[in-house]
């Protein structure tokens, strides 16, 4: 096993891989939304495809996080990570020269397989290679920057809509994945992987089972029909059964029959379908019908993810002194408090008199619940079981965003082309603000009525929660971040 000094030349080129890798896929996930109009306008989009757009990233990540962790820790994390950031260039690529929606759907559902291969990948490599005393620090460094490109990426992607053209929201990956490469080739050595005869079965079944089980049900949601849905729930039951009998699955189900774990995935998938959907529907309706342009949607968001840069560390000194359940119960509920004056953003409003508020409101609810959840993940199973949880809270995280951007269009009654008639989004948007506030609710109440009162966090740094818009996840030096 490499033990390489964060202080040496090597140390810092493996450290700005990792970071560069990471802040790609996630710049991906914070400057996509920006762009949906504009692309949707230039491609002749209807709703459903926008979603589309969207969801089909989010569907392989979610299917296949756990297998990409998997196979850094079999063949080798360096090489499934280089291998996930080609794809995911390659994939962006496709993206940027899309000529019709269906091209670009495809693309995106690409794209996603190669951020389920680096995004674990990415900080396992600092774990496996930095020093033992010099790790925390370098895990502070990626997280650090991390946190600045999710910061920039609604400021960056609008920008770039406004100046240049919506496909350099996924060629900008290009040149990024092709240094990364290139540093980790000639700077990161290999860590992890097994000999060929010592590797454990690969979970083939259970990592196809789970991408048709989602995309089964996420085509039903959005397109309809009772077919899609049937064979989603097919292959839900066939995946839980696969996972239960299977002697190395990709998903341990024997985890969920702790208590406090299935609570915590279960608000999980609850709060972070909210935030998914808020995030859909807002950029949207600060552009079709508050008459943003693309750079001013970015700006408007970005108080969110400065709160969450500023004070997620603070909140691990809040907990220590009050237990993670009045955090994760009064997060949501205040979170819910900031989409419900959300629902007052329409046409011709005061940003500072009518946006400000709720993304602030919304955005300090968020950042109070992200690290106690996170922490009571990790507190909830034993320390040689934190990969795994982790694991499966940044997938429980992502596939309630994805259903949750699949589900509300159609039932608040939004389809088609209604994205581009202002006077019909805007009643479809107030609508999906309601439902994402009585979820937040919903996940208020689930924590303070199932958690125990003082569940310990570990004491430690929490490691791996979720990111909140959907990239990469991000581990900080102190109580309160995200990795992987």
């Amino acid at each position: 096993m490499p033990d390489i000094a964060l202080r040496s030349a090597q140390g810092r080129w493996v450290v700005l891989a990792a970071t560069l890798g990471s802040a790609m896929a996630l710049l991906d996930g914070t400057v996509v939304n920006v762009a949906l109009r504009p692309l949707g306008e230039d491609l002749g989009a209807a709703l459903a495809d926008l979603q589309w757009v969207v969801n089909a990233y989010m569907l392989t990540l979610a299917s296949l996080i756990l297998v990409g962790g998997s196979l850094g820790d079999r063949l080798g994390r360096r090489r499934v990570f280089l291998v996930g950031v080609a794809w995911f260039a390659a994939a962006s690529l496709a993206c940027g020269l899309a000529q019709s929606t269906g091209q670009l759907i495809v693309a995106r559902g690409v794209q996603g397989v190669g951020g389920a291969l680096l995004t674990p990948g990415s900080l396992a490599m600092i774990q496996g290679t930095i020093a033992v005393h010099d790790r925390a620090r370098a895990i502070g460094v990626w997280s650090a920057w991390s946190g600045v490109a999710a910061a920039v990426g609604p400021l960056l992607g609008g920008w770039i809509v406004d100046t240049i053209t919506w496909r350099w929201v996924f060629l900008i990956n290009v040149p990024v994945a092709a240094v990364v490469v290139v540093l980790g080739l000639r700077h990161v050595p290999e860590s992890g992987g097994l000999p060929r005869a010592a590797r454990p079965p690969f979970d083939v079944g259970g990592a196809a089972l789970a991408v048709v089980a989602l995309g089964g049900i996420t085509y039903a949601l959005i397109q309809g029909g009772w077919v899609p849905a049937g064979v989603g729930g097919a292959a839900l039951a066939a995946f839980l059964a696969v996972e239960h009998r299977g002697r190395n699955p990709m998903l341990p189900l024997h985890l969920f029959a702790d208590r406090t774990f299935s609570v915590v995935n279960l608000m999980t998938f609850v709060v972070y379908g909210a935030l998914g959907a808020v995030m859909f529907f807002l950029v949207l309706q600060l552009q079709v019908v508050g008459g943003f342009t693309p750079l001013q949607a970015g700006l408007a968001t970005l108080p969110f993810t400065v709160l969450m840069l500023a004070f997620s560390p603070r909140v691990g000194a809040l907990m220590a002194r009050t237990g993670p359940r009045p955090l994760l119960a009064g997060g949501p509920a205040l979170a819910a408090a900031g989409a419900a004056l959300l629902t007052g953003v329409s046409g011709g409003v005061s940003y500072a008199a009518d946006v400000l508020p709720g993304v602030v409101v919304f955005g300090v609810g968020i950042t109070l619940m992200v690290t106690p959840l996170t922490a009571t993940v990790l507190a909830a199973l034993p320390d040689a079981q934190a990969g795994i949880a982790s694991g499966v809270n940044n997938a429980v995280a992502r596939a309630g965003s994805l259903l949750a951007v699949a589900a509300l269009p159609a039932v608040v009654g939004l389809s088609g082309a209604d994205y581009a008639d202002p006077a019909v989004f805007d009643g479809g948007y107030r609508a999906a603000m309601w439902w994402c506030a009585a979820l937040l609710l919903a996940g208020a109440v689930v924590a303070g009525a199932l958690l125990p009162s003082r569940r310990a966090a570990g004491g430690g740094a929490p490691r791996t929660p979720p990111r909140p818009d959907g990239g990469a996840p991000r581990t900080p030096p102190r109580p309160g971040g995200r990795g992987t």
